[in-house]
């Protein structure tokens, strides 16, 4: 699953427009003091996958738009509503002849990309009379109306449609993380539900030490707090802890230095704090948890710094964090094995839905048996009739070989079932009176031939 994997960003053309807004605030900074290699000025920064289905379109166009000096400069002077309102995507119509020539070869690429797959897709359930038109209409980051041309209105949708699906795909995450857990507990109790009473006990007993095992980890500072920044400046930075300074804190975490942290440089603050709960090599650490726990702590500091929720954290709103009580003196932070992430009712449900589909796939796995059995039964059928038909071929093709070779085919008995004009044996004269070459007809009756010495006498 990919969302177990990727972690989604900040809508990508939404963000960095803002990010190129801004400049990084200066900051002197002994980076010798810093463990590991500093950040190489004009190095491109890879920006992490979002997750959506049309990541790499997103990333060709930002691209693309960057490359045009007159839109870099309106992005400078937007603001954030101006570019959810679509009033930046009228400034489209100003950039040079070349960058609009791309964005439309980009456009016709996404749009042919989206027809194969969805000619896929159709094809896979042996569907015919594909309307591209109709099946397009579900993407809503295109104007698939105009297929051949990038306008204002495609610029407009795609930041919107990037904005709302990362705003939902947190949500989307934890609904999944969830429905995996439920899966791992059906799973576990299905499977004690074949072993004898002894096994059963054993299994339990096993599953109770591996959970009392996972919770025995060292204390988790609250994400964000100064403990938590803190041990990080330590331990990661490699600066004296009696020196931290919140200001050269976010410039050093600040890696591709536009001025704002955004949420994959937060959740690489997070690694020492999961490092304590989560280890790959234990067997009672689960990682796709530690996925949902860090994610988890990344939205409680953008909950608590992030004020203007443009999913970006500021040098002044990071400041302004510090100065709050919770900073100096946090909550305790629960982790989530001490968390109850489903409830039996849920559970039962979610039970449910699983027998249900169940059901309909052994009566769907049915109805293909039956499709193959008569199927089956139709090409035995279809056989025999070919192996029929050979045989006549056979036999025809006999008959036509004794013909060319001057021999006229035979009856059943083995006589002739035809003599050629003038080839009559002689003994056949008497089977044919009066030179007749057919027989008699029934009925009639021949009579007597006329002796040449009665007529004389």
């Amino acid at each position: 699953m990919k969302w177990l994997s990727v972690l989604p960003q900040q809508c990508l053309l939404l963000m960095t427009c803002l990010l190129m807004a801004l400049e990084a605030v200066p900051i002197d900074i002994d980076k010798t003091k810093v463990k590991g290699e500093g950040h190489v000025e004009g190095e491109k920064v890879e920006n992490p996958d979002t997750g959506l289905y049309y990541d790499e379109y997103l990333r060709q166009v930002i691209d693309v738009l960057e490359t045009d000096k007159h839109f870099r400069e309106k992005l400078q002077t937007a603001d954030i509503e101006e570019i959810k309102s679509g009033k930046l995507s009228r400034e489209l119509d100003l950039v040079s002849h070349h960058v609009r020539t791309r964005l439309d070869e980009l456009k016709r690429q996404e749009v042919a990309r989206l027809r194969m797959l969805i000619k896929a897709k159709m094809d896979s359930v042996q569907d015919t009379g594909i309307d591209h038109q109709a099946l397009l209409k579900q993407f809503e980051h295109l104007n698939h109306q105009n297929p051949d041309t990038f306008e204002p209105k495609d610029l407009d949708m795609l930041i919107k449609a990037a904005t709302s699906d990362l705003e939902n795909y947190d949500k989307t995450r934890h609904e999944e993380f969830k429905k995996y857990e439920m899966m791992k507990e059906h799973e576990r109790r299905e499977y004690l539900k074949t072993l004898d009473e002894e096994k059963r006990k054993r299994e339990e007993s096993k599953f109770e030490e591996m959970k009392k095992k996972h919770g025995d980890h060292p204390k988790v500072h609250h994400p964000g707090s100064k403990d938590q920044l803190k041990e990080v400046w330590e331990e990661a930075d490699g600066l004296d802890p009696n020196e931290f300074d919140p200001k050269t804190f976010f410039k050093l975490h600040d890696v591709n230095n536009d001025g704002f942290l955004d949420e994959q440089e937060l959740e690489a603050l997070f690694t020492k704090e999961l490092e304590k709960v989560y280890d790959p090599k234990n067997e009672e650490d689960d990682m796709v948890e530690m996925e949902e726990e860090r994610l988890r702590m990344r939205e409680h500091v953008m909950n608590e710094v992030d004020v203007n929720k443009d999913r970006l954290v500021t040098l002044e709103e990071f400041l302004r964090a510090t100065e709050k009580k919770e900073f100096l003196e946090p909550d305790s932070w629960e982790t989530l094995d001490q968390q109850q992430l489903f409830t039996e009712d849920e559970l039962k449900e979610f039970e449910n839905h699983i027998s249900q589909q169940e059901d309909e796939l052994k009566k769907k796995a049915e109805e293909l048996q039956k499709q193959k059995e008569e199927l089956q039964r139709q090409h035995d059928q279809l056989q025999a009739q070919k192996l029929e038909l050979q045989q006549v071929h056979v036999v025809k093709q006999m008959e036509q070989k004794k013909l060319q070779q001057g021999s006229p085919p035979a009856g059943p008995g083995g006589e002739l079932k035809f003599q050629p004009p003038g080839e009559h044996k002689v003994g056949d004269a008497a089977k044919h009176p009066a030179g007749g070459d057919q027989p008699l007809p029934p009925g009639h009756v021949q009579e007597p031939a006329v002796r040449t010495d009665q007529v004389h006498a």
